[in-house]
């Protein structure tokens, strides 16, 4: 607690206690498996998209030309679909917003589809 009066450490028991707990190693870690690992953990996919990758990864192999989908790409094609969805759902809610409505409707995602250049793709898909 000297370092404290000295101002060469944490001032606070709080900041004390954050420091502390966020020196401490992260090894000997036990995965979803029960399998352990040491040292630092590599960055999981699954916990950086939002989106089921076992079930993106069924998609992509039910296409006929897709013979194998590695971790990478499944995560991009599930980051990128995350992404697209964001946008569009922004889209449609100025138009929701327009018309006084905090629920987006099929009304607010067509308006959207049209105005927008990048989703001529779309049009007609929701019919």
């Amino acid at each position: 607690m000297a370092a404290a009066v000295a101002g060469t450490g944490p001032s606070t028991e709080s900041e004390m206690n954050r420091s502390e707990t966020e020196e401490e190693p992260r090894s000997n870690e036990t995965e979803e498996d029960g399998s352990e690992q040491s040292g630092p953990t590599p960055p999981h996919h699954s916990r950086l998209s939002k989106l089921p990758l076992s079930r993106i990864r069924a998609l992509m192999k039910a296409d006929p030309d897709v013979s194998l989908a590695g971790q990478d790409s499944v995560f991009i094609i599930a980051r990128a679909t995350e992404l697209f969805v964001e946008m569009i759902a922004k889209d449609a809610l100025v138009y929701a917003q327009q018309g006084k409505r905090k629920t987006l409707q099929r009304k607010d995602l067509d308006n959207a589809i049209e105005a927008v250049d990048e989703f001529a793709f779309l049009e007609g898909t929701l019919d």
